[in-house]
């Protein structure tokens, strides 16, 4: 069975957990508050969670750099921040040179103190 923990919301900014499809947190929210299928996919979620249906967002752990980032879940990250969700449910994935694989470990907290 796939690890599945919680964590803060708060953590989405630019040095624990990272949008790694931006730069930075507040490219993503700019793009995302453009109109538009990224604001329609957003909201689609805001109406989710508010219904108490949340899928878990994937995270991934470089074993070279050991940054931690949204690997799936960019848009709902940003609808759990706008909603001011205080926890999100996530699983989260090694990204090694034999691979990348869902982890069955706990998740290393450690690499989120930085």
């Amino acid at each position: 069975m796939k690890y599945q923990g919680m964590l803060p919301v708060s953590m989405f900014n630019d040095w624990q957990i990272m949008a790694r499809e931006f730069r930075r947190w507040d490219d993503a929210r700019r793009r995302f508050a453009r109109p538009g299928k990224d604001r329609d996919t957003v909201d689609g979620w805001k109406q989710r969670i508010e219904q108490g249906k949340l899928e878990p967002l994937i995270l991934g752990v470089s074993d070279r750099h050991p940054d931690v980032y949204i690997g799936d879940g960019h848009h709902r990250a940003i609808a759990l921040t706008e909603l001011g969700v205080k926890e999100f449910p996530f699983h989260w994935y090694w990204i090694k040179w034999i691979g990348v694989h869902m982890e069955r470990a706990p998740f290393p907290y450690h690499l989120l103190g930085r």
